[in-house]
């Protein structure tokens, strides 16, 4: 008898490849996958995972890095209805047990290691003791037991357990596929929850307008347990049946890789690839097979922008499931569109609201509603997410031009209010880099007793500033208003980070005013 799967859900597109048998799915390094591999893998995976009593909707926490690990244990979770949370590994012990108590994990699954960090230690600092089975904790009363690596797992697992096509056929496109964290760069990390059928839908819809095919080979620099990695490089390769290419080596390890792989396409964070650029081989590498993306520094000549802010960027977040504004085009644009991000996906509604007045706006917040849309965030109501006409309020500020094109401008949190005038963090960031050549600077607002707030630039490096310079082209790009007040020079490794890598923004502010 034959078991009908829908194919927005993970079990049915699993269904779909396996006629990609033996086509490599993720190659990580050295580590690879095929299509074959990560459905008959994952099989066995779920057939454990049923035998411990992990069922339909039943919460898994995942502390892997990019690798075939991940990707089967994250099938093996989601054929059987169960539902995957994706943890930082750059977590630590604290930001753990905050994540597993938030989120009502009821198992997780740890990699044994990664990147250096010995995860049976990490696991046991966050539960004050090392894990066993059963587990017995009063504040995490949830939490039912741990396993490190998925090869017990595998080991446990029947290759052609019928309980696992019997699970997979109870779970539809209206099930809950994954809880993404929000990296928290302006709050404690949020869990966000998407459906099989959005983040499958969606990322079809985005394979087309970006043209990702079977043919491509996607190298892609961002994590897994974010909704970058997980939806717009990860899932969208199974969707697409493509190769995925990541990496975890050091300059010349990766360039290895990328000339052996030969990925046409790329896509994560460009400032994190500037190493590759630096290495003693780079000039004589052979990277011309990448055509396409926005990992600029590491592609052709022929193909990267006269200036990065002339080409669409993309804006992404973790509640619209991956990109919700993007461009129609790869060319250079006009001057006028610098700095464009583009227009909203399909399945994405897009409005532009006056904060002060709610009222629709040239310039404004951004309210996003529609299909790619979360279900929610765990833990609250969907009032406290959604207003009374379904709108999500993302608390980015953008504007639209005559075209119909998005600017983004930065968050509501971010904007500077200085003697009763809005400042972008993000324009006077980009004017400074401009001027002196592309030094990284971090605009802020200091509080002021008479301004509101002080426009603070903090320039980054151990470099002096000729302020008299700078403040000449500033001045003749920005209004007064908009021009920083104050320059301080702060070394790179001396910024506060959080555990997601990106600025801490609030103890950058107390320690510029302690300068």
């Amino acid at each position: 008898m034959t078991i009908m799967l829908d194919q927005d859900t993970i079990g049915g597109l699993l269904r779909e490849r396996a006629i990609l048998r033996e086509k490599p799915l993720l190659v990580v390094d050295q580590a690879r996958l095929t299509y074959g591999e990560a459905g008959a893998l994952s099989s066995r995976i779920a057939s454990a995972l049923l035998a411990a009593g992990v069922g339909r909707g039943s919460r898994i926490a995942l502390l892997f890095g990019n690798g075939p690990a991940f990707a089967t244990a994250f099938l093996a979770i989601t054929r059987i209805g169960a539902v995957p949370m994706p943890f930082s590994t750059m977590s630590t012990a604290y930001e753990l047990r905050g994540l597993l108590l938030g989120s009502d994990a009821e198992y997780l699954i740890a990699a044994e290691s990664y990147r250096n960090r010995d995860f049976h230690a990490l696991v046991a600092e966050a539960l004050g003791r090392t894990p066993d089975a059963p587990l017995m904790f009063k504040d995490l009363p949830v939490l039912r037991r741990v396993w490190f690596g998925t090869a017990a797992l595998i080991e446990q697992g029947m290759p052609a357990d019928p309980q696992v096509a019997l699970a997979e056929a109870q779970v539809t496109p209206a099930d809950p596929l994954v809880v993404v964290h929000t990296s928290g760069s302006t709050s404690a990390p949020k869990g966000v929850l998407h459906t099989h059928g959005q983040i499958i839908r969606n990322m079809r819809r985005q394979n087309i307008l970006r043209n990702y095919t079977e043919n491509d080979c996607l190298f892609s620099n961002s994590p897994f347990f974010w909704v970058g990695g997980l939806a717009y490089s990860f899932l969208s390769t199974v969707i697409a049946g493509a190769r995925l290419v990541c990496s975890s080596a050091d300059a010349k390890g990766m360039l290895d890789l990328l000339e052996t792989e030969r990925p046409t396409m790329t896509n994560g964070v460009a400032s994190t690839v500037l190493a590759l650029t630096r290495d003693p081989s780079f000039a004589s590498r052979d990277l011309s097979s990448i055509r396409r993306g926005n990992l600029y520094p590491i592609m052709p000549k022929d193909t990267q922008p006269a200036d990065p802010e002339l080409r669409y960027s993309l804006l992404g977040m973790t509640e619209a499931g991956s990109v919700c504004l993007m461009g129609h085009s790869e060319a250079d644009l006009p001057e006028a569109k610098r700095g464009a991000f583009g227009v909203p996906v399909e399945g994405i509604e897009a409005r532009i609201v006056d904060p002060e007045t709610t009222q629709s706006a040239s310039s404004g917040e951004l309210w996003l509603r529609g299909a790619n849309i979360m279900q929610g965030y765990l833990r609250r109501e969907r009032h406290e997410t959604f207003d009374d006409e379904g709108w999500y309020h993302t608390g980015d500020m953008v504007s639209v031009d005559t075209d119909g094109d998005f600017y983004f401008k930065g968050r509501t949190g971010d904007i500077i209010r200085t003697a009763g005038a809005q400042v972008s963090p993000r324009e006077v960031e980009g004017a400074i880099s401009d001027i002196t050549g592309g030094r990284m600077s971090i605009v802020i607002g200091l509080p002021d007793p008479q301004r509101g707030q002080l426009v603070t630039a903090v320039m980054v490096g151990t470099e002096s500033v000729d302020e008299e310079t700078l403040l000449r082209g500033l001045r003749d790009r920005l209004s007064p208003y908009k021009v920083p007040r104050r320059f301080v020079v702060i070394a790179e490794k001396e910024l506060p980070t959080m555990s997601s890598g990106k600025i801490d923004l609030r103890k950058l502010v107390e320690m510029v005013r302690a300068h």
